[in-house]
């Protein structure tokens, strides 16, 4: 049997795109039976696994792909590098624990939330990013059709959840019960990660509940690791920089002081 036509049966078709070069190189190198079999077969899986990050990638519905390495640290000093390390290793997905980031608008958390979600994906997780008012309209509507107990099952398969954006809208009571019953399918079974703009002394206003806020926050903190970045907007940076904004506070009071001596 053909050797092109062999390829496509064994429906290694990364190989077969790339079979001239790989013997090419073999040839150069002088390889070995087996050193060129195990040179051809890593081709294969290589395109395969890039592949496959790709349609995870685009499952995943990222608002746009950013990764760890292209994030400011030194524009947000407050927040832990180290910390950060240690959830890129993904041990927290792989334990079904949770990531809460925690600041102001514009200070990175959709940037970092983003950035750990790729991880995951390079690493093989399935992973899907939602922003609150997304994953609300989906539930509520689920509810009116009479499938949300399939729209639920549906949002606990993904290995990686991410819900963006919580606290810049408060939910009604029946929205409210909605993310609770989906806090709880999740609970010690896959990850969330959750950005907001407020801290956990307030998630009683936006759950319009505080006994339903408590009983979230008790699930989704149980297991989890909470980052918080105490910095200015990114977005405001670049207006300073056009001259468009003042200083902030902190420095102008510094030219003050500095002044006045």
């Amino acid at each position: 049997m053909e050797l092109t036509n062999l390829l496509g049966k064994l429906k290694m078709d990364h190989l077969e795109a790339q079979l001239d070069v790989v013997c090419e190189q073999a040839a150069k190198r002088e390889l070995d039976y087996k050193s060129f079999l195990s040179e051809a077969l890593q081709t294969e899986w290589q395109g395969r696994h890039l592949r496959g990050i790709e349609a995870r990638l685009r499952l995943a519905r990222f608002p746009w792909v950013k990764t760890l390495d292209q994030f400011d640290y030194d524009f947000q000093p407050s927040l832990d590098r180290k910390q950060v390390r240690e959830l890129a290793g993904l041990s927290f997905v792989e334990r079904a624990h949770n990531v809460v980031i925690l600041g102001p608008p514009g200070v990175g958390k959709t940037h970092l939330s983003v950035g750990l979600g790729v991880k995951a994906v390079e690493a093989g997780y399935s992973v899907l990013f939602l922003t609150l008012e997304s994953l609300m309209t989906r539930l509520v509507r689920a509810q009116h059709e009479n499938r949300l107990e399939r729209s639920l099952q549906q949002l606990t398969y993904p290995k990686l959840l991410m819900i963006d954006e919580l606290g810049y809208l408060p939910l009604s009571r029946t929205e409210a019960s909605l993310f609770f019953r989906l806090v709880v399918r999740r609970y010690e079974r896959s990850s969330l990660i959750v950005t907001s703009n407020k801290s956990f002394l307030d998630w009683g206003e936006i759950f319009n509940d505080h006994v339903l806020a408590t009983a979230i926050l008790d699930r989704l903190l149980h297991y989890s690791t909470t980052l918080n970045i105490k910095g200015e907007s990114y977005r405001l940076k670049e207006k300073r920089k056009a001259g468009l904004l003042g200083q902030p506070r902190a420095e102008a009071e510094n030219e003050e002081v500095i002044t006045d001596a």
